[in-house]
């Protein structure tokens, strides 16, 4: 992983889980916005998938259990898209929140990633 990557992945995470989060306690359904801040998140996670792949050749090695990492890479790339899917499917405030909630684990989850990748202690 990159570090400075990630920290502009989980800014970007965050920003779109608050701006989700808040919309739908406002009452509004998923509209553009939601959706496209979403839909950014999981660009920037297929991103990292290749830079995950592309990195150990360059001499970037993950100190950490690779097997992990990669549990929780592919989970948090499965999240927007089952968060989608939900808000698309039941088009109220809730799958909003949903929407939120997805991109604010995956911020998360990718604080745990960079652990696993680089802070491991032998």
């Amino acid at each position: 992983m990159i570090l400075g990557f990630t920290i502009a992945q989980i800014a970007v995470a965050v920003l779109a889980g608050l701006l989700c989060a808040g919309l739908g306690l406002a009452g509004r359904g998923p509209n553009d916005a939601t959706l496209g801040a979403i839909a950014l998140v999981e660009v920037l996670l297929l991103a990292q998938i290749v830079i995950a792949i592309t990195a150990p050749a360059f001499g970037n090695l993950p100190t950490g259990d690779p097997l992990e990492f990669w549990v929780y890479l592919v989970t948090a790339a499965f999240l927007p898209i089952a968060g989608v899917i939900w808000a698309l499917v039941e088009r109220s405030r809730w799958s909003t929140v949903v929407l939120g909630v997805a991109a604010l684990a995956v911020a998360v989850m990718l604080y745990r990633m960079e652990q696993i990748w680089s802070v491991q202690v032998a």
